[in-house]
């Protein structure tokens, strides 16, 4: 039997946290209102901080807290009082970026774990090896490695390592990106990143002033910067036999059904492969699963040293269809009633998907939705909170989607050779 790697989930505020727990992660990464590198995520004041930390150990879940921004001369002492109010509320593990930090942190809270954040550009074993000499336990891979360079990071430089495989990857190295500082006045190095590589951008030709001419375009627009998503699904055993002792999926400013569907889909492919490696199959469902969220269109980084998986997504993205989320279960009321918090309009009658905890996603009909003034409607509107009828009871924090806008499959990189595999 593989030994247990651990699956890491965005947390960026309660409810993504409840939703990490529920589908299934082992542990998971959040940050308070200040010094992380996602300050446009709800995040957490102290109070919620504690709060969460104590809901996910309840849980058995661990949780990593982000202080992984470059900080200046003035933060040093909120910092550390950050840092005392980490070990004061239990996290199991900071996440920190600067050396300055990781200072203040071997000083304040010596006895808490450190994990180097991929900011930290660590690129060979003899840098594993110095970070540990000065206290990091784990080290967050940077995402241009190839799987090789990890497999060496993991035996030679006697750290933990945790590496991204599912999300958003940064068009420059490591994340150190200047764009949103030089266009915008915000930094991404202190959280405040504007995503300008996601925006669409034409040339000028200097005697030609105010005549934009598109660089490379689809219907959508031009994105020279625009990387394609990381997903990593068809090589879990790979991954897991490489020894890294963590697997990551990024978003903590993505929904809920983004992070429901990417921690259940890589929960089951890792609990299938541990459970009996020798008959592991990547399943169709899952690859369905993960076309069916919103992506750049999928690739395989920086694992497998093949240039075509990082180039610029100039294409339309296929999908074999698209599921929009329709609302939260929040309680199984008895009868066939389930009251749900609505986050999409929905209607009598309507076809729905229900992504449980546990087994493959069900299908089911809105056979009835009643107001809470106990009245049957045709429909709900967004923010309202409903008892639904349906064929089937379902547990609080499972996900109801809408099947919408079937379209032509597009095969997850790796996906062939996986399923090609010899029993």
């Amino acid at each position: 039997m593989s030994n247990k790697v651990e699956l890491l989930a965005p947390a960026g505020n309660f409810e993504k946290l409840e939703m990490a727990i529920h589908y299934g992660a082992d542990a998971v990464y959040l940050a308070g209102k200040k010094f992380s590198l996602r300050n446009f995520s709800d995040n957490f004041e102290p109070d919620q901080l504690r709060q969460a930390i104590d809901l996910a150990h309840r849980a058995e879940v661990k949780v990593y807290a982000a202080c992984n921004t470059y900080s200046r001369n003035d933060e040093q002492i909120a910092i550390a009082d950050y840092l005392r109010m980490l070990s004061e509320f239990k996290a199991d593990a900071v996440i920190i970026a600067d050396p300055g930090v990781l200072r203040l942190a071997r000083k304040h809270i010596p006895h808490m774990p450190v994990h180097l954040s991929t900011q930290a550009n660590t690129t060979n074993y003899n840098s594993a090896l110095f970070w540990k000499e000065v206290g990091v336990k784990r080290i967050i891979a940077t995402r241009e490695l190839t799987l090789n360079e990890i497999k060496e990071m993991v035996n030679l430089g006697g750290v933990q390592i945790e590496s991204f495989v599912h999300g958003a990857m940064c068009i420059s190295y490591s994340g150190r990106c200047l764009l949103s500082s030089f266009l915008t006045s915000r930094d991404s190095n202190r959280g405040s990143c504007t995503h300008p590589c996601r925006w669409k951008y034409a040339v000028v030709e200097e005697s030609r002033p105010g005549k934009y001419m598109p660089i490379a375009e689809d219907e959508r627009g031009s994105y020279i910067f625009n990387s394609k998503d990381l997903c990593m699904i068809a090589h879990i055993p790979e991954l897991v036999e490489s020894g890294i002792h963590s697997l990551k999926i990024e978003g903590r400013m993505k929904g809920i059904n983004y992070l429901a569907t990417t921690v259940k889909v890589y929960r089951q492919a890792l609990d299938a492969y541990r459970a009996n490696p020798e008959s592991y199959r990547l399943k169709d469902e899952w690859v369905q699963q993960l076309e069916s969220i919103n992506h750049r269109g999928y690739c395989t980084g920086f694992y497998f040293d093949d240039p075509q998986q990082i180039a610029a997504n100039h294409s339309k993205v296929k999908k074999h269809f698209r599921l929009c989320i329709v609302g939260k279960v929040l309680e199984a009321a008895g009868n066939g009633r389930t009251v749900v918090e609505v986050r999409n309009k929905v209607f009598e009658g309507d076809v729905v998907q229900v992504l449980r905890r546990s087994g493959s996603p069900v299908r089911d009909t809105v056979l009835r939705i009643i107001d809470p003034n106990k009245q049957a409607v045709s429909f709900a509107q967004p923010g309202s909170r409903v008892t639904m009828l349906m064929n089937r009871l379902y547990a609080p924090n499972d996900i109801i989607r809408r099947i919408e806008e079937p379209a032509d499959e597009e095969i997850l990189p790796g996906a062939d050779k996986m399923k090609n595999q010899k029993n």
